[in-house]
């Protein structure tokens, strides 16, 4: 899933990607700012294998556990689905309109109903993460209740890995985990295949 933007702004990230890239090349430094990030078969103990499912995992937001949260590296945007909105207990007055149209791997374009910023925290005390993250909020059927993509997970500095799922990303106490739920990424394959014009029950808790 992207987000639809101008020819002339696609063009000028382009340039501003090339400048970072030369002044990179040209400082030929490195700096070691965090510990490295690294995944063992520890990590993957919990799992059944062989599998290839899906990184979908449980965050906090605001006042709420959201579960059924996919993990999505290809989405260059975070979404949540406007029936988990709902949920909240959120009317529409909360959302900050946008014109920028999802773009799905049909081609497809989806224009999503606004905006909304939610305080999110991932990770067990202390190695935990709470950051404002802005939701595009779409009306559309779907398996899950949010989709964490690239922003997000680039603003913590997060790195994932699918075979374990799991997000490790760093802290000021050290690296935090968020371990994906192996049950939950089988159900919602099953409801996504099985999906026809119904919106599946959303699974939210209030905290």
């Amino acid at each position: 899933m992207t987000v639809g933007s101008s020819k002339k702004a696609r063009k000028t990230y382009l340039r501003t990607v090339q400048n970072v890239q030369m002044t990179s090349l040209a400082l030929e430094r490195s700096r070691i700012d965090n510990p490295p990030i690294e995944f063992s078969e520890g990590d993957a103990r919990r799992l059944h294998h062989p599998h290839d499912d899906a990184l979908v995992v449980t965050i906090q937001a605001g006042d709420y556990n959201i579960h059924r949260v996919l993990v999505d590296n290809g989405s260059l945007a975070d979404i949540l689905y406007y029936p988990t909105f709902q949920q909240m207990g959120f009317g529409r007055e909360r959302l900050v309109p946008t014109n920028a149209p999802l773009v799905g791997f049909g081609g497809a374009r989806v224009l999503p109903l606004g905006v909304v910023t939610l305080v999110v925290t991932i990770g067990d005390y202390p190695q935990r993460i709470t950051q404002n993250v802005t939701f595009l909020v779409v009306d559309y059927s779907s398996a899950y209740n949010a989709i964490i993509g690239r922003p997000t997970l680039n603003s913590w500095k997060a790195v994932t890995s699918t075979y374990h799922l799991m997000i490790k990303f760093p802290t000021d106490y050290g690296i935090g985990e968020l371990r994906g739920n192996q049950v939950s990424a089988c159900e919602c394959y099953v409801a996504m295949m099985e999906m026809d014009n119904h919106i599946q029950a959303m699974n939210i808790e209030e905290r």
